[in-house]
């Protein structure tokens, strides 16, 4: 049995297989940050309406889907909504947040990964916006009823002239916002073979 010189250790070529799962573990972390602080920018969209309020913390969560899949992106809007349950005790907002999450994020993201074109996630996207808003009509008849306004009949009359349109709106900002930024970032987070260019 011949031994291994310093000299043959120099000649192999050692590579870190985990190189890149680490990579998008910090930018998960980085991207949950972000999405957290971005939940605490609370703005109104429809005059008078004072308890629906916007934030753009879903619009990190779906970059992280269309670069690393629909479970990343998943988790990372799910984190960041726990954390503001946490920081804030509410929780039922939190889960209701966790529900848009995964109607926006999850079909966006699928659609996406399996062809990764513009066109691809332009049309991810607006599944994913008629999606969650179709699950923020069922999370305040199920989840709202339950644990905010106590009898269907009070959500009702708002389904239609406040609800639906606000989520509406809510999922289309979040989209173009999502296109924007994915579009900065996406060479610089994306691993190279799942690289578009001209995306």
């Amino acid at each position: 049995m011949s031994a291994t010189t310093p000299k043959d250790l120099d000649d192999l070529e050692f590579s870190n297989t985990n190189a890149w799962d680490t990579r998008q573990l910090v930018t998960m972390a980085l991207m949950c940050a972000i999405a957290a602080l971005l939940s605490f920018v609370q703005l109104p969209l429809i005059p008078g309406v004072t308890f629906l309020t916007y934030d753009p913390s879903l619009m990190p969560a779906m970059v992280c889907g269309f670069a690393f899949g629909p479970g990343a992106g998943i988790a990372v809007g799910a984190i960041a909504a726990v954390i503001h349950g946490l920081i804030l005790g509410e929780w039922v907002g939190s889960l209701m947040n966790i529900v848009a999450t995964l109607c926006f994020v999850w079909p966006a993201a699928a659609i996406y990964r399996r062809k990764r074109t513009f066109k691809s996630g332009i049309i991810g996207l607006l599944v994913g916006v008629l999606a969650a808003t179709a699950g923020a009509v069922v999370s305040n008849l199920t989840i709202g009823v339950a644990f905010w306004y106590g009898s269907v009949d009070v959500i009702l009359p708002m389904l239609l002239p406040a609800i639906l349109p606000f989520n509406l709106v809510k999922g289309i900002v979040n989209a173009i916002l999502t296109l924007i930024v994915y579009k900065a970032v996406s060479n610089l987070i994306t691993p190279k073979k799942s690289q578009v260019k001209g995306r």
